[in-house]
């Protein structure tokens, strides 16, 4: 994606290129062609928030698949992602589903 783009930029791209709500409660995240610069745009309450992140030395992980269309992770992986870290990460432990006390 092109990083250049502001917060309005990036809104309409969601919106028309993406077809999703920019104003939901999601992350949306961008990446460079070079993969060391991340863009989030976030809506809350009454206004965008835009979140920038530029990498000194290394790469962001990112999905060779998602470069057209828009990928859905957990907040999880959104870390590991911000970490460097690939978002299928084998060793992990798994998410417990079950919710019941002994």
């Amino acid at each position: 994606t092109d990083l250049r783009k502001s917060i309005d930029g990036l809104a309409v791209l969601v919106k028309e290129g993406f077809d999703l709500d920019p104003f939901s409660p999601c992350l949306f995240v961008f990446c460079n062609r070079q993969r060391d610069k991340l863009k989030i745009l976030h809506w809350e309450h009454n206004g965008f928030w835009l979140y920038y992140r530029r990498l000194e030395r290394g790469t962001f992980q990112w999905p060779a698949e998602t470069n057209s269309s828009p990928l859905k992770i957990s907040r999880r992986e959104l870390r590991w992602l911000l970490d460097g870290l690939s978002l299928e990460q084998h060793l992990a432990h798994p998410e417990v589903t079950a919710r019941t006390i002994l």
